[in-house]
């Protein structure tokens, strides 16, 4: 079959080096412009065009698809049997949708109808699911809704971060992708309606990173924390200062005696010390923090940081 292969980030990296080794014809690689990252603000390729270049694929970076008639054509003299769309940044219109014979088809990180939208892996870890996986799908013109191919399921770690679990998702979503190609090149590829059951994965903002120590339990504290890990991070102030949690844990029993906390107010420092750690009282529970950030400095354990910074008990976290 002849492909078209459009994708970003690493995610989309892994997908594309997938199609690539198991031989078929890539006829161009579409990815997002090269964009000014860092201090800096130098020219970065995405992961998809490092890869590209370095197998001498044919490569095109509009700044947009829609209504951009040139591009379209281009795609359109390319004659691609199908087109192979993962974590894009882009939605497709219509016109592109049909250029392929076989259509067009998506790699999503997530069991679908759950989780349609821009931020599948994330949401999965935020709301504290236990489960996850990836689907391909046959796109449509709606946001995530075409018909179903292939699904593969995995399980998520109770302290598993959304980077861990991206880097599991981006090569299964890979072995996916050939599997379901293979499928559609011998004709035997299911094709399953979403149906209206569906959940949705909107975009992550800066807003939601803060915790929220006076209605979130220890518990929908530590998914936040891994679940921006390592996006943003998520993150409170002490004494004006603001400060990162990027892992945490919650205490047991023995860790930390319960007793004449419950008056304290939530965000409140119970424990803290170089060598036992660092602990916050939560609504229905007490948050053992592991990996901590100051403002302006780097990532580091807990012990690490507090030897050389105080944190003093009684404190409150807002």
């Amino acid at each position: 079959m002849r492909i078209v292969f459009m994708g970003t980030p690493d995610f989309a990296k892994e997908s594309l080096e997938a199609v690539y080794k198991a031989k078929y014809e890539i006829l161009a690689v579409v990815t997002n412009p090269d964009r000014p990252k860092g201090r800096g603000m130098k020219m970065m390729k995405s992961p998809v065009k490092e890869f590209a270049e370095e197998k001498e694929l044919p490569i095109y970076q509009p700044l947009k698809v829609k209504k951009n008639e040139e591009f379209i054509e281009e795609l359109k003299k390319l004659k691609p049997d199908i087109i192979c769309v993962v974590a894009y940044g882009k939605i497709l219109p219509k016109e592109v949708l049909e250029i392929p014979r076989l259509g067009c088809i998506n790699v999503h990180g997530s069991l679908l109808p759950k989780y349609r939208g821009a931020a599948p892996i994330q949401w999965a870890v935020l709301n504290g699911d236990n489960k996850t996986g990836v689907t391909t799908m046959y796109m449509d013109v709606g946001m995530d809704t075409g018909d179903m191919i292939l699904k593969k399921e995995i399980e998520i770690g109770e302290d598993e971060t959304t980077g861990e679990l991206w880097d599991k998702l981006s090569k299964m979503g890979g072995e996916l992708l050939v599997e379901t190609l293979q499928k559609i090149e011998q004709g035997t590829a299911p094709r399953e309606k979403q149906g209206e059951n569906f959940t949705m994965a909107p975009m992550l903002n800066k807003e939601m990173a803060k915790i929220d120590w006076d209605n979130k339990t220890a518990q929908e504290i530590k998914n936040l924390v891994r679940g921006l890990n390592p996006i943003m991070g998520a993150y409170t102030f002490l004494n004006g200062k603001k400060i990162k949690f990027w892992k945490v844990a919650i205490a047991t029993e023995n860790e930390i005696a319960a007793e004449e906390i419950e008056s304290l107010k939530n965000g409140t420092v119970i424990l803290s010390d170089e060598r036992d750690g660092l602990f916050v009282k939560a609504k229905d529970g007490i948050i053992k923090v592991l990996e901590i950030q100051g403002e302006n400095a780097r990532r580091m354990p807990i012990g690490d940081f507090l030897r050389g910074n105080k944190i003093n008990e009684y404190e409150v976290f807002e």
